[in-house]
């Protein structure tokens, strides 16, 4: 009889599942703090893959499309933008729909929670690079 836990082994299986998993993730590595990189659009698509809304603790492989970007506009002194997307893979059927209001404060980005209506009646635009960012390599 053998011991080992058959063809693949105990230390096999956990080393094909470290790969696994490893490939499945989409989200990008969060940018060093103190140096922000990149454009203003850039920074938001990054917090945005760093949302678990937005699939950031996701085990299955997610994609993006149709992400879309309203802002800059002014909220009660406010710099915001709104960002939505369809994200495909965590559901089977139809697409989930993540939004999020990002504060731009003098460079330093925050999500707003529980603030999705200032984003109604505000014109958007198509935001190319969430969708970049999550597209797979």
């Amino acid at each position: 009889m053998r011991s080992g836990g058959g063809v693949w082994g105990a230390a096999g299986l956990a080393t094909w599942l470290a790969v696994w998993l490893g490939a499945c993730t989409t989200a990008a590595p969060p940018p060093s703090p103190g140096a922000p990189a990149g454009t203003l659009r850039e920074r938001i698509a990054a917090l945005a893959l760093g949302q678990v809304e937005f699939g950031s603790v996701s085990l299955l492989p997610v994609r993006r499309e149709h992400s879309r970007i309203a802002g800059p506009f002014e909220d009660g002194g406010r710099r915001l933008y709104c960002v939505k997307t369809r994200m495909f893979g965590r559901t089977f059927g139809k697409p989930e729909r993540p939004k999020i209001v990002v504060r731009d404060d003098n460079g330093a980005l925050s999500v707003l929670r529980d603030e999705e209506d200032v984003c109604e009646g505000h014109r958007s635009e198509p935001f190319p690079e969430l969708d970049t960012a999550s597209a797979p390599a």
